[in-house]
């Protein structure tokens, strides 16, 4: 069975990553992680890359606190390119990315985020969700476009608030769902692969 070659960007604990690498260890995601990339050097989810025996990098971001520098963009484009990445997998990348990696990848860049969008898009969404008096939150897969958290929406798992909900308990409930919808729509990605014959 052809493996999709796929590619981790993350910049914190890499819980999504470990999932995804697990179900591929334990064949069941026909996917090949072929590197890891962290914009943050010390950030754990390079650790879990090396525990997995995946190739991984850190890419030093450049200067501005939100996207990359062009120059290290277009590095980013090149290391994914040289593994022979078909798909990006945005895992906790807390990066906007921009014409170099959009035009290199084009529906091939992939995010997951902590509720149902469009609410509630940028940071801690969970905590917006509890704020708004909602009922209901989740997390979201979606295309990656150059507006944060933006794109064409692939695949939703809701979550329901309870009374006693805390922004950590809610979160932790989120992550359980992320790490069940994530790989399930990354195997949508392999059997497409595989169909196409590429």
């Amino acid at each position: 069975m052809k493996q999709l070659p796929i590619g981790i960007l993350g910049s914190g604990k890499g819980s999504n990553c470990r999932a995804i690498l697990e179900r591929i260890r334990s064949g069941n995601l026909a996917a090949e992680a072929r590197v890891v990339i962290s914009d943050l050097l010390d950030a754990p989810i390079l650790d879990i890359a090396r525990e997995f025996s995946v190739s991984n990098a850190y890419l030093p971001p450049g200067q501005f606190r939100t996207r990359l520098e062009p120059d290290a963009e277009n590095g980013l484009t090149n290391m994914l390119r040289e593994a022979g990445v078909e798909l990006v997998v945005l895992a906790g990348f807390m990066r906007v990315l921009h014409a170099p990696m959009l035009k290199a990848f084009p529906r091939r860049i992939i995010n997951i985020h902590p509720s149902l969008l469009p609410k509630f898009p940028g940071l801690e969404a969970w905590k917006q969700a509890l704020a708004a008096g909602e009922e209901v939150s989740g997390c979201s897969v979606h295309y990656v476009d150059q507006k944060i958290d933006h794109g064409e929406i692939i695949a939703q798992r809701e979550v329901a608030i309870l009374p006693e909900d805390t922004p950590e308990s809610l979160h932790a409930r989120i992550q359980i769902a992320e790490r069940e919808l994530y790989p399930a729509v990354i195997a949508e990605f392999c059997e497409r692969y595989q169909a196409a014959g590429l």
